[in-house]
């Protein structure tokens, strides 16, 4: 079968350990199943394990990618929830299993025709959504429906601060948020990105570090040193910062001052639950609101989609498809 996978990993030049080309079928264990895959999304998770960032069990070489559509052994449609845990060994959420994985890291991953999964990761595609569309969903909008509904503690009319326009989590947080009835502002590094965000539904955009007409409920943090200083600085006494990644660099100044003085709350957030995933595609259905899609490219081309996402070009999510 075709594959999408890391040969190694270099820090300075992660797509030179890039390789598109026949790879052996997946392995079946028990209890697992194979999915037919006929979309998959890209993810920074992706470009981690190229540059050789990954997590201690990161396995090489490996299929990459963690996000699929597609069709299960009886020819249902559904999509793929990403992480490999034990809810029991998480007190009821996978996530927190100290063993759990992603797959791409120690399974072979999703941007291949085939991928072997746990038979308990398989969700029902939502009807109406393509798979392409569907493909986003356990990824960046998985990651930005926790850090909304979960992680924030948000209510309707709240305010949200999502740092960064364009990328498959602010992006999702932007569209998620403005359909649950928050108020949503959103910094861009670019007019045209602020433009599209308002297009999204963000009700104020921002040029980065600017000051806000005042202190918001919740900052939705995905950029990390770049924009760390400034989310600090935007939520309110008693307001909360939802960390899920940090794209600019992991060790920003704590500034703890603000942290104590303003009694604010700093969350962590890694992905979502398999029946947070089932919420999610639920609330997409109920709402009409479906992922927003840079671009669609062979898989045999996804060398192009990682230059976009490696170059910070993407606004949106990029997703490969498989021949059939």
């Amino acid at each position: 079968m075709l594959a999408v996978a890391a040969k190694g990993a270099d820090l300075a030049d992660p797509l030179s350990c890039l390789s598109v080309g026949p790879w052996p079928e997946p392995a079946v264990p028990d209890g697992w199943t194979t999915v037919t895959v006929r979309a998959a999304a890209l993810n920074q998770h992706d470009l981690w394990t190229l540059r050789g960032v990954g997590p201690p069990h990161q396995r090489l070489p490996v299929v990459l990618g963690s996000d699929a559509a597609g069709l299960d052994e009886d020819g249902n449609e559904v999509i793929v929830h990403a992480v490999v845990g034990d809810p029991a060994a998480g007190r009821g959420d996978e996530t927190l299993d100290p063993r759990r994985t992603v797959l791409g890291e120690e399974h072979d991953g999703t941007l291949a025709q085939r991928v072997a999964v746990p038979r308990r990761n398989l969700v029902p595609k939502p009807p109406g959504m393509s798979f392409e569309e569907a493909a986003c969903l356990p990824g960046a909008w998985l990651t930005a429906y926790r850090m909304l509904f979960d992680r924030a503690a948000l209510e309707p009319g709240d305010t949200v601060l999502v740092q960064g326009a364009g990328g498959g989590v602010s992006t999702a947080l932007t569209v998620l948020g403005s359909a649950a009835g928050f108020r949503v502002w959103v910094t861009g590094r670019t007019e045209e990105r602020r433009r599209r965000a308002l297009r999204l539904g963000a009700h104020a955009v921002f040029e980065p570090g600017a000051r806000l007409p005042e202190r918001v409920d919740a900052v939705m943090e995905t950029v990390g040193e770049a924009t760390w200083a400034h989310s600090l600085r935007s939520a309110r006494p008693g307001g909360r910062i939802v960390v899920s990644g940090a794209t600019t660099g992991a060790m920003p100044p704590a500034d703890l001052a603000h942290v104590f003085f303003r009694q604010l709350t700093i969350v962590g957030s890694t992905l979502g639950t398999r029946e947070q995933l089932v919420e999610l595609s639920r609330f997409c259905a109920a709402h009409a609101i479906a992922p927003l899609i840079d671009r669609v490219l062979p898989l045999a081309e996804a060398r192009e989609g990682f230059g976009a996402l490696l170059d910070g070009s993407v606004f949106g999510k990029v997703v490969l498809v498989p021949p059939a």
